[in-house]
């Protein structure tokens, strides 16, 4: 198939009117020149959300190490028990207050698989947290961790929500999708959550009105079709709850993990913003599409702006997971967003976990 004006319409028409794209029709997208598919996605996202571009202040806080579930793509968790941690609740509110004291409103509260840690001990960090800072909005505990602790309760999933709901947790992170494929899950986290277990709790999370996000790590051992089939399984589940406030695809950081034998580098930027244009030309009931200068560094992040990107994620006062896997972190000062935004001609303004507006 030539590729030609009236291709790219009939993309950018079913997208806008909210029709789904066929699997064969969607998987021919990884067949375009970059600069085509750059192009369907920046006049979709003109469309959808005009040139405002978004951020959040934000901390993302790692309250234990210890993971059970030891997945092959992760450099973070604690290899013996010399190495493991779990976070007192008074170092976690000394962490949120320093990020508030510098305008955060998201805190980001996510660990491993721990089986010390139960229900109640995050009943009473989150009471306590919204205690002491009631604005604060707490985006926390991704479904891994939530399918885990309800196993080990040997509660519902819904019970489960509704009790960390009671205690302050606001929303749901999407941590944990990693390609929704069992194919591939079996060999990178044969130990983890299912592709249907992860969708199960945001289905459930969306039920009891909770918003989530949805994320994608690609660049391992995945193949074209199984990154359709994740925006499939993210669209399709749109479609069925309007849940998602957000989707974030993110590159692979192969130094330090188990699969740092087979892949040595990331993949390159040409495949970042080529899946990053897919994603916005098929999750047509998703409206925000969020770059990631934590993997990508902040000039192809600008990039990214382009390539059908609203929103430049937040200013990760803290990151621990990706730094692990040996991806320098420098957290993002509030002038670094606008001004590097502000440089390719964006108006940009700063956002709140639910992408309310707070500050243009």
């Amino acid at each position: 198939m030539n590729t030609g004006y009236s291709e790219c319409k009939v993309y950018e028409k079913k997208n806008l009117e909210g029709e789904d794209l066929r699997f064969e029709e969607a998987s021919h997208l990884f067949e375009l020149p970059l600069p085509v598919i750059g192009r369907i996605a920046d006049v979709i996202r003109k469309r959808r959300c005009g040139e405002l571009v978004t951020f959040v202040v934000d901390r993302n806080i790692s309250y234990t190490n210890r993971c059970v579930s030891r997945c092959k793509f992760c450099a973070f968790y604690a290899k013996n028990n010399e190495e493991s941690y779990v976070l007192s609740k008074e170092e976690i509110i000394i962490k949120i207050k320093e990020a508030v004291d510098v305008g955060a409103m998201q805190i980001l509260i996510q660990g491993g698989l721990n089986p010390e840690i139960g229900i109640e001990w995050c009943e009473d960090l989150f009471s306590a947290i919204k205690r002491e800072f009631p604005d604060v909005q707490l985006h926390s505990l991704s479904p891994p961790e939530i399918y885990f602790l309800a196993k080990n309760e040997s509660m519902s999933i819904r019970e489960t929500l509704d009790r960390l709901r009671e205690a302050g947790l606001d929303s749901l992170p999407g941590g944990g999708a990693e390609i929704l494929c069992d194919r591939v899950r079996k060999v990178i986290s044969p130990d983890k959550i299912s592709a249907d277990g992860w969708l199960e709790v945001m289905e459930i999370a969306h039920g009891l009105r909770m918003k989530t996000t949805a994320t994608m790590m690609f660049g391992h051992i995945e193949r074209d079709e199984d990154v359709m089939e994740h925006l499939f399984r993210i669209r399709d589940l749109q479609n069925k709850t309007k849940g998602f406030t957000a989707f974030i695809p993110w590159t692979f950081q192969p130094k330090n993990t188990g699969l740092y034998e087979i892949i040595k580098e990331p993949v390159p930027v040409t495949r970042y913003l080529q899946v990053l244009a897919i994603s916005r030309i098929v999750l047509h009931p998703v409206r925000n599409i969020q770059a990631s200068w934590l993997t990508q560094d902040f000039d192809v992040a600008k990039l990214a702006l382009v390539f059908g990107a609203n929103d430049f994620g937040g200013t990760i006062l803290e990151e621990n997971v990706v730094t692990a896997a040996g991806k320098e972190h420098k957290p993002a000062r509030v002038e670094d967003i606008v001004k590097a935004v502000e440089s390719v001609g964006r108006p940009v303004a700063q956002r709140n976990t639910g992408y309310e507006l707070l500050r243009l």
